[in-house]
């Protein structure tokens, strides 16, 4: 059982959570920014740091974050933590109620979760401060990524029709979209007023919200903290590959550049379930 008090029209809910983590992940962001905005107390684990690998396991054998523990109770995969928390802790919803409404929040964590992550993992590995790449970054993969990531772009500029964020209030969709397309910058995708008027309010207001605020308070202490020694706590060299960021490669053409990977042992592929 958990108490809760309404202040303001906020409940807190007076529970402990504890959720394996990582500052840098877009999966856990989300999760991160869901469990904020419900007002949830939470345990944050580093599970991608290689002191903490074995705990990661245990609880979840893909070595993936985010992973959610309450009362004995694992959930593992963003979705369906997300979906957990929204069962256990209706209030305030991240869900819109209308059925359409509902539908347009899923769909819009789906495009993120698969392929906003797939096309920016898969063109930004080269610039990530966790690894060392031996290699240039193939010919024509950046030039994909950016030509998808603006056709994904421009339907989400479209999308913001209803009001500053996309299903009209602050919903799952938001959450799940902001963590990547904060990230466009460093990739030298800049939204310009001309064409993403509605992204760039978007964007304002979402890093307006507390539990936006917060998180990007997180990230930038985590990334001062972790890297100005210049010693990372993670792995340097190995990179875990799945089934969307495998099938954006192999859809454009990399398919031998990851064959490469794979025979050099540099790619891993996740085999538990």
């Amino acid at each position: 059982m958990f108490q809760s008090w309404d202040f303001s029209g906020i409940i807190w809910h007076h529970v402990m959570l504890t959720l394996y983590d990582n500052p840098f992940s877009p999966f856990a962001r989300k999760v991160r920014m869901v469990l904020r905005f419900k007002g949830l107390e939470f345990e944050s684990i580093d599970a991608l740091a290689l002191s903490e690998h074995d705990r990661l396991v245990q609880v979840n054998p893909r070595a993936e974050v985010p992973v959610l523990v309450d009362r004995g109770v694992t959930v593992t995969d963003s979705t369906d933590i997300v979906y957990y928390l929204e069962d256990r802790f209706p209030t305030p919803a991240v869900f819109p109620v209308e059925p359409e409404l509902r539908a347009k929040a899923r769909r819009w964590q789906r495009v993120a979760d698969t392929l906003l992550d797939a096309i920016i993992h898969d063109i930004s590995i080269w610039t990530w401060p966790t690894h060392e790449r031996p290699d240039e970054l193939p010919e024509g993969l950046l030039q994909a990524g950016r030509e998808d990531l603006r056709r994904v772009l421009t339907q989400v500029e479209d999308s913001l029709d209803a009001g500053a964020f996309v299903c009209g209030d602050l919903s799952i969709a938001d959450f799940a979209l902001f963590p990547h397309i904060s990230a466009l910058k460093p990739l030298g995708i800049l939204l310009e007023q001309t064409t993403h008027p509605r992204l760039l309010h978007w964007n304002r207001e979402m890093r307006s919200q507390a539990p936006v605020q917060k998180d990007l308070d997180y990230v930038k202490h985590s990334a001062f903290e972790k890297f100005v020694s210049g010693e990372s706590p993670y792995e340097r060299e190995k990179i875990v590959w799945r089934g969307d960021r495998i099938e954006w490669l192999l859809a454009h053409g990399f398919h031998e550049w990851l064959l490469a990977e794979l025979e050099a042992g540099r790619a891993v592929v996740p085999r538990s379930v």
